[in-house]
């Protein structure tokens, strides 16, 4: 009787840990959605449209959870959820891209997000995002000389293989990509 009692009492407070879990899931997509960040058509967190669900189906591709599925739209490639067909990751991916040309990638962004949040190295561009919206370089610093972690949503990253602005590499190609997605929303898809 007692494990019984017992059984009860854990499977009770297991069935009380789900909607809190899934209710934590809900926040973070409304959250991440309102903020609006698209690329193609595509909007981070939003669910497909039924053409876009038409697009993934025809256009699958290998993925690294059994929790999502991955698809190409053209250049684009997208992750979304299984269960809610919510999309997780946004990302394109370039090879063998002239200095111009990822200037003209970062040119593109920038024109869709606005000032980075953080640049590095002449390769990395930035954008993060909070609650109220887009963290500013200015509030970055000062998060960084106070030595308190900014509460980041989304990211957009855009990572080059060569420099960006610096002259000297004019000439050079290499790879680029740049990836749309939400780190605290990653952590709810891993396998277990």
């Amino acid at each position: 009787m007692k494990q019984i009692l017992r059984f009860g009492i854990v499977l009770g407070i297991l069935f009380s840990l789900v909607p809190v879990h899934a209710g934590e899931l809900d926040d973070l997509f409304a959250s991440i959605e309102a903020l609006n960040i698209a690329r193609g058509g595509y909007v981070l967190c939003k669910p497909l449209s039924p053409e876009q669900q038409a697009i993934a189906h025809k256009n699958l591709e290998e993925a690294n959870s059994k929790k999502v599925y991955k698809f190409r739209d053209n250049a684009l490639n997208i992750v979304a959820d299984k269960a809610t067909n919510r999309i997780l990751v946004i990302f394109e991916q370039f090879e063998q891209l002239s200095q111009a040309g990822v200037q003209n990638l970062v040119g593109d962004l920038f024109m869709a997000y606005g000032d980075p949040t953080v640049s590095a190295h002449d390769k990395v561009v930035y954008w993060a995002w909070g609650k109220k919206g887009k963290f500013t370089a200015d509030q970055f610093n000062l998060a960084k000389e106070k030595k308190k972690a900014l509460a980041i949503l989304a990211t957009v990253k855009l990572n080059s293989d060569i420099k960006i602005m610096d002259k000297t590499g004019a000439q050079a190609k290499g790879n680029a990509y740049y990836i749309i997605s939400s780190d605290p929303l990653l952590k709810f898809f891993k396998d277990d």
